[in-house]
């Protein structure tokens, strides 16, 4: 295919670089990558070793001591050519996020754009790392407070996002004056390998060092342990599961490193009897369905008023009816593929569960055949009356499985179901009702880290920032002051005049 060649992509890449150079070792594996929209395997990767991960991790401390004393705004200079260079391969790298991981070609596009979008956020970001100044308790005494880069920042990514969210990380922290190691998903790693291709351009062109951004494929038991371990790194940020997560942020907390955990999402709409349906219904169905349900803003639970309980289920079986699934680089296309078998068999084995506890498959949840889903990683969306405290609702199903449930109250009821939930990601409420959407805003309201009134759960601008609560991680990226994280903050204390006053008023005969 002709976007894998402008990419940069051959048939057998290496899975490791410190910026333009590339470790051709084999000794690490080899995986082999095949497109969940067609089953064709598109190219192999062999994964870095050991050896190949001290030679990345010691280039990157070396550029660490060069990178952090360029000026901020020099910085950002590089991030915006960066952007540049993104919005000339928007097209191709669009489609390999596409064919890699199976999501709509307009989702695609959309991340690279995303991309782009977060390049342009850190470049006026690069002139605004501000700090605060204090008045002294004491005289002739200035206080005031700045943030200096930490060092390597390590971004470990997830597949259903390839490129978008490594680059909230990778573009922040880079004016920050941090540099950066990607672990990518071994399910996604040539959309990786392309980013760092495209890097490598800049910063030859720059002629800045080897290690200021690198790239690292590698198996999670080994590299990834390592990396997790490794007290030279002293940020990670995870996207992933909740266990995935859990995991990570015990191991770094012992070395006292700092994590941002983006994890597990369980996403709900609350429909009011006041809701606007001309609105919410689309919302609804995009939040669910879009990129085959495995986003980490996904809706998968709708809260509804009885009152309209039964209107809002014709609307949807309607609107799942008119759905077209299949080929994802087919712009007509509405459904693409899950990233692989193991997940159709998550999505199978969740909606038996569902029926077990007493849920009821309104529509989908078939697993299709024939010659177009010949991956077998295509399935039909699924909706399922079900109750908030099943187990299986419990739990995020990373996959398109919409569970509508009833309430009868009113909004504190359906705002103590939408709570009732250990994920705390996003979050949204349907009405017209001034006090309702207020009540669901308010301290007693969403416990998630992102709420929305009249639009959906799924997709985040880059300028808020993004992450949630509970076992959804406490993290934060992207937007507002998320950049803080990638700092470590410092209170200097400056005295410009010819006494020492001591504190509680101590004196020293001298």
């Amino acid at each position: 295919m002709e976007f894998l060649k402008q990419l940069g992509i051959k048939d057998v890449n290496c899975g490791a670089s410190s910026g333009s150079d590339w470790f051709e070792s084999q000794d690490g594996g080899a995986l082999t990558i095949t497109s969940p929209a067609d089953g064709k395997t598109i190219a192999t990767v062999y994964q870095a070793t050991e050896k190949d991960y001290e030679t990345v991790i010691t280039r990157a401390e070396d550029a660490f001591r060069y990178w952090r004393t360029i000026p901020a705004p020099k910085r950002g200079e590089i991030v915006r050519q960066i952007g540049l260079r993104l919005r000339e391969y928007k097209d191709p790298l669009g489609r390999l996020v596409s064919y890699e991981m199976g999501k709509s070609l307009q989702e695609g596009w959309g991340e690279v754009q995303e991309m782009i979008d977060i390049c342009d956020f850190a470049v006026g970001l690069s002139r605004q790392l501000y700090g605060f100044t204090m008045h002294s308790e004491r005289p002739q005494h200035r206080m005031y407070d700045q943030y200096h880069p930490l060092g390597i920042v390590l971004t470990i990514s997830a597949f259903n996002f390839p490129v978008a969210v490594w680059s909230w990380n990778a573009m922040i922290a880079a004016v920050c004056g941090d540099v950066n190691l990607w672990k990518p998903s071994s399910k996604v790693p040539l959309t990786a390998i392309a980013c760092q291709n495209i890097i490598a351009e800049v910063l030859r062109e720059n002629d800045l060092p080897e290690g200021v951004f690198s790239l690292v494929v590698g198996k999670g038991s080994t590299i990834g342990e390592r990396m997790l371990n490794d007290k030279r790194i002293p940020l990670v940020s995870v996207t992933g599961s909740i266990s995935v997560g859990r995991h990570a942020n015990e191991v770094v907390a012992r070395r006292f490193g700092k994590t941002i955990l983006e994890l597990g999402g369980n996403n709900a709409i609350i429909l009011t009897p006041d809701a606007n349906l001309r609105m919410a219904i689309p919302a609804v169905v995009f939040g669910a369905v879009g990129t085959a349900g495995q986003r980490c803003t996904t809706t998968r639970r709708l809260i509804v008023h009885e009152s309209i309980y039964d209107q809002v289920k014709e609307s949807l079986l309607r609107a799942y009816g008119s759905l077209r699934i299949g080929d994802p680089l087919d712009q007509n296309n509405h459904v693409g593929p899950l990233i692989d078998t193991a997940a159709v068999a998550m999505f199978t084995k969740a909606l038996e569960l569902a029926e077990k506890e007493g849920g009821t498959l309104l529509y989908g949840g078939e697993v299709l055949k024939g010659e177009e889903y010949e991956s077998g990683c295509y399935v039909r969306p699924a909706i399922v009356e079900a109750q908030n405290h099943f187990e299986i609702v419990q739990e995020e199903t990373f996959a398109p499985i919409l569970y509508l449930i009833k309430y009868s109250g009113g909004v504190n009821e359906a705002i103590a179901l939408h709570n009732g939930v250990v994920q705390g990601l996003s979050s949204a409420i349907f009405t017209d009702r001034l006090q309702e959407a207020e009540a669901f805003l308010s301290h007693a309201g969403s416990d998630c880290g992102i709420a929305n009134v009249n639009i959906g759960t799924s997709g985040a601008e880059i300028g808020g920032a993004f992450g949630g609560e509970k076992e959804t991680g406490g993290g934060r990226e992207s937007g507002s002051d998320a950049w803080k994280a990638y700092m470590r903050r410092q209170t200097n204390t400056i005295n410009f005049g010819s006494e020492l006053p001591l504190a509680q008023g101590i004196k020293f005969d001298i």
